[in-house]
């Protein structure tokens, strides 16, 4: 994936109530499909941009390679306005928006990382003809599939460790969630692929989460986004790619969330790729992972 840097715009999508600011990379077009590429919590668009230690991020990769890209901030989210009561932002109201932007510039390719995936197969089942596939990296399953945690504090508390429900945590819904370096370290940091020397640069990218969303992400009180079934994204293709040192993303996990959406699954030890974390497009094979998600789409004509 190697060519002249993209032309990149910006301007505002989504609802109403709910803007999203999406940056817009412009590639040379060739016949492919644009692809968008939604962040996870705690996140914005940037990680999509550039790596924390400087190189070209994936959306630069994928215009390189002819695609037009669409990097939107989930509402309340880096450049996306954040309203007052952006705490008990919900799943529902983030896919909308993201939703309004499938439907403006789709049919289009969706990329999607772990708490943005539930919404990609909300916004699918709802808007079909606007998806042409879906890239599940690391995905969060639709509620369908998560067990329904108490709403209580204590008792999720004792379930942190439990990675078959990964590694749920419960939120007050009275505030925004600042996640800690430690969380960041355990959790988003942890693999041996990370670039750890700029560590700092990447935590200085994390913004404040809604509670909702975290409580919604591991379905507390059952709360989580769910679809009808899988019957309606039977059509659409779908792959889920994941790494093997993703503590809330373990095989089994992530291997039967693909099987109910009927998705081709990609364990990338299978593929000789070892070592990779939850986040995949931040790490040192970042751009291998890349040619790998756009060697399956080329495969597809899409």
């Amino acid at each position: 994936m190697t060519a002249e840097p993209a032309s990149r715009r910006c301007f505002y999508s989504g609802t109403a109530e709910h803007p999203v600011y999406v940056d817009h990379l412009a590639g040379s077009g060739q016949g492919s499909l644009p692809i968008v590429l939604v962040h996870g919590g705690g996140h914005t668009g940037a990680c999509y941009l550039a790596t924390p230690d400087g190189r070209p991020g994936w959306a630069p990769l994928f215009a390189q390679a002819g695609r037009d890209v669409f990097v939107p901030d989930w509402p309340g989210h880096g450049r996306s306005p954040m309203r007052p009561d952006f705490a008990r932002l919900s799943s529902v109201e983030i896919a909308r928006s993201l939703q309004v932007l499938l439907e403006e510039i789709g049919p289009a390719v969706l990329l999607v990382h772990s708490a943005s995936g539930p919404m990609a197969w909300w916004i699918a089942e709802r808007s079909p003809q606007a998806v042409a596939a879906i890239i599940g990296v690391a995905p969060g399953a639709p509620a369908n599939l998560l067990q329904a945690l108490p709403d209580d504090a204590e008792a999720v508390a004792r379930l942190k460790d439990d990675e078959s429900l990964g590694c749920p945590v419960h939120v007050e819904e009275d505030a925004p969630l600042f996640m800690s370096p430690e969380f960041m370290r355990s959790y988003w940091a942890n693999s041996r692929r990370f670039p750890q020397g700029a560590f700092e640069s990447y935590r200085r990218s994390i913004v404040p989460e809604s509670a909702r969303l975290m409580n919604e992400r591991f379905n507390i009180g059952g709360r989580g986004l769910h679809i009808a079934g899988p019957e309606a994204l039977a059509e659409i293709p779908i792959l889920v790619v994941t790494g093997d040192c993703d503590p809330r993303h373990p095989r089994a996990v992530d291997e039967a969330t693909a099987r109910y959406l009927g998705a081709e699954f990609v364990w990338l030890p299978d593929r000789g790729i070892a070592g990779n974390g939850h986040m995949t497009m931040c790490e040192d094979n970042s751009a291998e992972i890349a040619a790998l998600i756009g060697d399956w789409l080329s495969s597809r004509g899409l």
